[in-house]
């Protein structure tokens, strides 16, 4: 059976509907690579100019002088040290919780089968439909004053990661890949005595490497680029994320230092999807089908 495409195989051959293909191609190719890589190389860009060429218009394409001391002058007037250590350590802190609460949660809901799972489930994606800012106040609340326990969590990590475990999505991504891991392979596993934690322990985890990537990747980035929450549960300067920190000492800075601090909060995320871009996506397409 032959595909159907927008050019027929017949005129692709020709050679006016190779010049119109191609030529339409590279323009669509030239103008997304030019959405997507021209804010990254105005912002690399600004950082290495002077105060006056960034403020100047109209504004100056490439830099007539470079200057990438502004780069130093950020590291050290807005402190990006004790700000990334600070986020690392809240980033890496939620993406441990979410590897234990979340994969939790998707493997009793897929093999398990708890009483009242499938409308647990849905109630979780659900929650994907509310918007986030809905849901500040209420948990503002709560982590000023835990139940039960009567804790104010305010300038202390847990703000940060126990919000964090409660990732609908990433559940709906791990129960995914689970379901798709063979019945008769745990089964076998469970004649020959195994619980169902030493099943997780020892075969289900070892093969979902590819899917507890993406969520590890989305659990740190997700921490890496939130700003609102760390800005109203870390009021404390020195416990702050690089985000609220860069924001919070952003009046007194000249704007080529601002935006080359800018550049240097964006270039870890921005390392790490280049060299797991290929992870990320067949972790999100692991699953998809059985066989």
């Amino acid at each position: 059976m032959s595909t159907r495409t927008l050019i027929s195989p017949a005129q692709l051959a020709r050679p006016r509907g190779k010049v119109l293909y191609w030529t339409v191609f590279g323009i669509v190719v030239a103008l997304f690579t030019l959405a997507f890589l021209g804010p990254l190389y105005w912002m690399v860009s600004g950082g290495l100019k002077t105060t006056q060429e960034v403020i100047q218009s109209p504004p100056t394409y490439i830099p007539q002088s470079v200057h990438p001391e502004n780069y130093a002058r950020a590291w050290d007037v807005m402190g990006l040290a004790r700000l990334l250590f600070n986020t690392l350590y809240y980033a890496f802190g939620a993406l441990a919780f979410q590897l234990v609460f979340d994969v939790a949660a998707a493997y009793s809901l897929s093999k398990l089968r708890p009483v009242l799972g499938k409308a647990i489930l849905g109630m979780m994606l659900a929650t994907l439909m509310i918007p986030a800012t809905v849901l500040v106040v209420p948990q503002y609340l709560t982590v000023l004053d835990v139940p039960i326990v009567e804790r104010n969590l305010l300038d202390s990590p847990w703000a940060i990661w126990l919000p964090s475990v409660t990732n609908a999505f990433n559940i709906f991504l791990l129960k995914r890949f689970f379901d798709s891991v063979p019945r008769e392979l745990l089964d076998a596993a469970s004649i020959d005595g195994a619980s169902p934690m030493r099943v997780l322990r020892s075969i289900v985890l070892p093969i979902s490497r590819p899917i507890l990537g993406v969520v590890s990747i989305f659990a740190v980035v997700g921490v890496w680029k939130d700003f609102l929450w760390p800005m109203l549960t870390l009021p404390d300067p020195s416990k702050q994320t690089l985000n609220v920190g860069i924001y919070s000492l952003s009046t007194g800075v000249p704007e080529n230092v601002l935006i080359a601090a800018l550049t240097i909060a964006s270039v870890p995320t921005l390392i790490v999807f280049l060299i797991f871009q290929r992870n990320i996506m067949s972790g999100l397409t692991a699953g998809g089908l059985k066989g």
